[in-house]
């Protein structure tokens, strides 16, 4: 059995250290292992961990293990894994904690990269926590903290207490337009039910695009109505109190639908036309080279000629795979669906590229 690894990341003073107490103090019968960048701005508190011993691995009072890391991430894991296997040390999963700024892309690609480690470890998600209060400041000045929401397979947003419901109402609207394929939660600071947090399979290659459905069918330009009803928010949200750069002179008539410039957003592409594999392939290679670092997922269901399986692909960065998923039902609609989430891609080039892959 694959052991399932989660990978929580969030803005500076989110709650992921308070997601996680909950969640390593909770008893669900699970033994945990945390394994946490050094540099976190707060560390897990001594009086969840039992006692300093020589190594990096704790053991807490519940069973679960800690680990701080000091070398890199692949080692860490390997050693867990093999301690694992010789029975030194029980643990059911993992959960990495990354650091407020960091980038989780690296972070996953790691359990796809190394042989080593895919043997080892399953990806479950990533989690990204955001904090309600701070989140659009944040957004609008840190690249890391849109990028850890266009890498995430959940939102969670905490504190939204402090907030009004229209700021957050703004903010999901913000963050569904850079994420369309993560569910969003609003949570009371760190309190989560642990169903919420693992197994959510947000990284497996399944058959099913969670893309809510009103986003697909905006047509291309996501259709004007859509900004009207959400205009009296924006000038409510970036009003007098305002004067992040990214909303100087958001007077003059684009201040209302601001999450557009948004440096990380998504698009679909969908198609009742079948592709034709080699053309696919030859195109999705050439973007992810010239692309791939600015590509933070994609993921798609694919109506292939020469199969009556649908084919799932989904990537981060550089890193793309598909599977052969079941085959299409009877009644059901043959069609490709596929979303891409990155920083500044260039859509139009995207679109039309997969345009002439198709048969």
């Amino acid at each position: 059995m694959l052991i399932p690894a989660t990978i929580l990341t969030g803005f500076l003073g989110s709650g992921k250290t308070t997601l996680l107490k909950r969640v390593l103090s909770e008893a669900h019968g699970q033994k945990i292992a945390v394994i946490e960048n050094e540099f976190g701005e707060e560390n897990i508190d001594n009086d969840i961990l039992l006692l300093e011993s020589k190594e990096q691995i704790i053991q807490m009072s519940n069973g679960c293990v800690c680990c701080t890391i000091r070398e890199d991430l692949r080692t860490t894991l390997t050693d867990l894994a093999e301690k694992r296997r010789k029975g030194e040390i029980e643990f059911d999963r993992v959960v990495i904690e990354t650091t407020g700024l960091a980038d989780p892309g690296p972070v996953a690609q790691t359990f796809f990269m190394d042989d080593q480690i895919a043997e080892s470890y399953l990806l479950d998600s990533i989690l990204t926590l955001v904090d309600a209060k701070h989140a659009a400041q944040q957004l609008n000045d840190r690249q890391e903290a849109r990028r850890q929401v266009g890498f995430a397979d959940q939102i969670f947003i905490s504190k939204s207490d402090l907030v009004s419901e229209d700021d957050l109402v703004a903010l999901e609207h913000r963050l569904k337009h850079m994420n369309p394929r993560a569910p969003m939660k609003r949570v009371h600071f760190g309190e989560v039910a642990i169903a919420n947090v693992f197994d959510l399979k947000g990284f497996n290659l399944n058959a099913k695009l969670d893309i809510d459905p009103d986003f697909l069918t905006e047509g291309h330009d996501h259709g004007h109505d859509h900004h009207d009803h959400d205009h009296d928010h924006h000038d409510h949200d970036h009003g007098e109190h305002c004067d992040h750069p990214s909303h100087q002179g958001g007077e003059h008539g684009h201040g209302h639908h601001h999450h557009h410039d948004d440096d990380v957003k998504s698009f679909v592409f969908k198609s009742l036309k079948p592709f034709d594999p080699a053309k696919l392939e030859d195109f999705l290679g050439a973007i992810v080279n010239i692309y791939g670092p600015k590509m933070l997922r994609y993921k798609g269901v694919l109506y292939m000629k020469g199969t009556d399986k649908k084919v799932i692909f989904q990537g981060v960065h550089q890193l793309m795979g598909s599977d052969l998923g079941p085959a299409w039902g009877a009644g059901e609609e043959k069609i490709n669906k596929m979303v891409f989430i990155g920083i500044d891609l260039p859509r139009d080039i995207f679109l039309q590229g997969l345009e002439q892959c198709l048969v």
